[in-house]
């Protein structure tokens, strides 16, 4: 269930008039958190809602559907069964964060080739690609930071619950030990 509920927060994140920086979204962390903890038959349903996000947003922006948006739901795939395949059974802070930085990497890389290849902003060209990669590098420091943050968040939240659960339930002092 909580799997669900980070997906619906990144999709509540998205809607243009939520303020946040540009590139600092929980989409990564959410989509690892499913991957690692959700229902590996229901992947189908967040990898639907982000797709459906994407073409609501682009008709909002007035973009053009171009097939570029085919890498961005490959990645959003990617990164669930990522997931699912380095989190499920192993959930260490090491892992998650290299999982996240996965992500923020994976998706710089894809985004900007696609929006090199998919538009005429820059020319077909390898300094044309170039351009393309150094003009995405401000947004890139704060998917980084986006990742990394909404990844711990999202994954220490039912660990923290857990732990103050824990203390909460457990004796205290000498009265609960006579």
């Amino acid at each position: 269930m909580l799997a669900f509920v980070y997906i619906l927060f990144a999709l509540f994140m998205r809607i243009p008039s939520v303020p946040h920086l540009w590139g600092f979204a929980p989409v990564t962390a959410a989509l690892l958190y499913f991957g690692a903890r959700g229902s590996r038959r229901l992947m189908w349903i967040p990898l639907g809602l982000l797709v459906a996000a994407d073409i609501v947003l682009d008709r909002y922006y007035s973009y053009p559907l171009s097939w570029d948006l085919l890498l961005t739901w490959a990645w959003y795939a990617a990164m669930l069964w990522l997931g699912s395949a380095a989190l499920r059974n192993d959930s260490k802070i090491w892992r998650i964060a290299g999982a996240a930085l996965t992500g923020s990497v994976s998706f710089f890389l894809i985004s900007n080739f696609g929006v090199w290849a998919a538009t005429a902003m820059y020319p077909k060209t390898l300094a044309g690609l170039v351009t393309c990669y150094v003009a995405g590098l401000p947004f890139f420091r704060h998917t980084v930071g986006g990742d990394l943050f909404f990844s711990a968040v999202l994954f220490g939240l039912p660990v923290a619950y857990a732990a103050i659960t824990r203390w909460l339930n457990r004796p205290h002092g000498k009265i609960a030990a006579a």
